[in-house]
């Protein structure tokens, strides 16, 4: 597995839902002169992704090398024609991630954009309206999406625009021996893990060659480590087995560890994570429900000193299976801003406790069960066992 690569002199800017970061990604990149690279698994052509699409379009029309990539299934093969009909004759590049399943079943799941390789952007928003739900339904939510993303200037830019470009030629069409000399290459230039601790920002993405364990080791890492308090927000949770042991381990050894999860999107999502519960509270884990609107963001922060924000949930598909991008810092201020925003929603959440546990109906019980067993048997067929190792 390739090392992160951790830098210093970052400088870094927490970005609460889609009124903070879609007017500073348009603005970057009605500032670009050089380049644009944008990932995302969503993009819709509703307000915000119209206004997303008139940046690129700008961009493009004024000689700015315009590329996009969106991932098949999350974006839809009808609104990917559109985007190319719309696009493309402007001299905007658009690929995307793995039509029709050619490639399997992994989904490109990271949300990245760099501007000039001066400015990046990193996180779990989509290119959508955060006033309408993301599930197809396109139902108005009660309140904006909770999610976040991370704006980033400094050394750690360059980290995050070498991976967009190898995410760019790994997908373009290169001769075999290209490839080939590529992963020589990847495999003469290989490190050894390294700790999150000796620095202050890395980029730690996940794929299927290179970094197949990368954001889960890091979580890992941070947990082992964790003296006083952890934070986990996810809005889908049905880690293996490895991530559910580390939250029971930290909270019998003192840790106050918080899980806010969302709920109410998906029936068989909620049951999987609901067949957790019982141990997990237990053993001393809080689990906080939030129903206020759609829960988005995957976060966590340590003791108040270590974070990762990024587009991992903390379920198998985003561990084990599809490309995922996380920013983790090692810094108090911005650890402190983190841990501010999500006790304010712990707040707005319902706490789960043993007697809301205890009343679950016969019914419930074995319907969670059974969820979690169809969940359990796809994920060790997709992941060849991993998930439950």
């Amino acid at each position: 597995m390739r090392a992160a690569s951790y830098s210093h002199g970052n400088q870094l800017s927490l970005l609460h839902r889609g009124e903070q970061f879609f007017p500073a990604l348009i603005g970057a990149c009605d500032a670009a002169h050089s380049e644009i690279y944008i990932e995302t698994y969503i993009f819709a052509l509703d307000a915000t992704g119209m206004r997303v699409k008139a940046a690129l379009l700008h961009a493009a029309r004024r000689g700015v090398a315009v590329h996009l990539l969106v991932d098949w299934l999350g974006t839809g093969d009808d609104t990917i024609a559109q985007l190319r009909t719309e696009l493309e004759p402007h001299g905007v590049r658009l690929l995307t991630f793995n039509p029709w399943f050619r490639r399997g079943i992994v989904r490109m799941h990271r949300k990245i954009a760099v501007i000039d390789q001066r400015i990046a952007f990193l996180g779990g928003l989509n290119i959508n309206d955060d006033l309408i739900a993301d599930d197809g339904s396109a139902q108005p939510l009660p309140a904006a999406r909770w999610d976040f993303a991370v704006s980033v200037s400094g050394p750690l830019v360059q980290t995050i625009h070498r991976e967009v470009i190898a995410q760019w030629q790994r997908l373009g069409r290169r001769p075999l021996r290209t490839r080939l000399q590529s992963f020589r290459e990847y495999v003469s230039q290989r490190q050894a893990w390294r700790a999150v601790q000796v620095a202050e920002a890395a980029l730690v993405v996940r794929d299927n060659l290179r970094n197949r364990k990368a954001i889960q080791r890091a979580l890992l890492q941070a947990l082992g480590r964790a003296r006083s308090s952890a934070l986990l927000v996810t809005p889908y949770f049905a880690p293996g087995r490895k991530l559910r042991k580390a939250m029971m381990h930290a909270a019998q050894r003192g840790v106050e560890v918080v899980l806010l999860i969302g709920v109410g999107q998906f029936v068989m999502q909620d049951a999987v994570a609901q067949s957790f519960y019982p141990r997990l509270v237990r053993s001393g884990v809080t689990i906080v429900e939030y129903r206020r609107t759609q829960l988005h963001g995957k976060l966590a922060v340590i003791d108040g000193e270590w974070a990762t924000v990024g587009s991992s949930n903390f379920d198998g598909l985003s561990l084990f299976v599809n490309h995922e991008a996380n920013i983790v810092v090692r810094d108090a201020a911005f650890a402190t801003d983190l841990q501010r925003v999500i006790y304010a929603a712990l707040a707005e959440g319902v706490v789960i406790t043993q007697a809301d546990v205890a009343r679950l109906s016969l019914p419930r019980r074995a319907w969670n069960r059974f969820a979690y067993g169809l969940y359990r048997l796809a994920l060790q067929v997709l992941t060849l066992g991993s998930y439950t190792r």
